[in-house]
């Protein structure tokens, strides 16, 4: 998922990382530190938050954050906040991902598409969850990079294509639930077409002001809660082209 970081923010983060914990040398007790931190992460940032899914809380416990964040940031891994991946985009903070995936209800046998994979972890959490996950990337050099780091993870249930995510997948359509990790102003009617019968969808939606919305689709028409205010990266692409209202 991806957010805005202002100049202010860059600057903190940089002495974060200098400052932060030191990491020990041998490879084995750097994992031994990671694995802590993780446990650490689902107690503090996501029980405590009221995350409350037993599936999504083990996803969590098992997908290793540190291996979808530049070395340079590795050891702020298991903060809450987003941290950089490049090309103006962030892998988000792990309580926002946990609150977007726990809203789609998930089945095991649900297939899922997700609008922006970015580093990949989003796609990551929910191919412990579920059957199969198809993810787009517009920046294809990051969708290229997903796919090794997935690839590398042993996510074998995880099919990522770069382009532009606006009209969604449809060979693969319908999907019982889709989640969006970039703001477009409305939401993309191909998206809804897409959605399945008593299927999920979790968007941001806005531009300066954005909320972060459920949608179920019930006997065709879409039921829409407002779930918080947020701040991601725009949606690009098609979504930006004028349509007429």
């Amino acid at each position: 998922m991806l957010t805005y970081f202002n100049i202010l923010a860059f600057a903190l983060l940089s002495v974060m990382v200098t400052l932060g914990s030191p990491e020990p040398k041998d490879p084995s007790a750097r994992e031994d530190q990671m694995d802590r931190l993780r446990l650490e992460m689902v107690e503090q940032q996501l029980i405590g938050r009221g995350i409350s899914s037993r599936s999504v809380l083990d996803a969590f416990r098992k997908v290793e954050r540190h291996r979808f964040v530049p070395d340079e940031y590795v050891n702020l891994a298991y903060t809450d906040q987003p941290l950089p991946i490049g090309w103006d985009q962030t892998i988000s903070q792990p309580y926002i991902v946990a609150l977007m995936t726990e809203l789609l209800a998930l089945k095991p046998t649900d297939k899922a598409l997700e609008i922006g994979t970015g580093s990949g972890y989003q796609a990551a959490i929910l191919a412990e969850l579920i059957d199969s996950v198809f993810s787009i990337e517009i920046v294809d050099t990051l969708a290229k990079l997903a796919v090794s780091r997935l690839d590398s993870l042993n996510c074998r249930n995880v099919y990522v294509r770069s382009g532009d995510g606006y009209r969604g997948w449809p060979e693969h359509a319908p999907f019982d639930a889709i989640i969006v990790t970039c703001a477009p102003e409305d939401i993309p009617g191909p998206l809804v077409a897409q959605l399945a019968e008593g299927g999920r969808m979790v968007i941001p939606v806005g531009t300066k002001s954005q909320e972060l919305l459920l949608l179920t689709k019930r006997n065709g028409q879409m039921a829409r809660q407002s779930v918080t205010g947020v701040r991601f990266v725009p949606m690009t692409g098609e979504a930006t082209e004028p349509r007429l209202k």
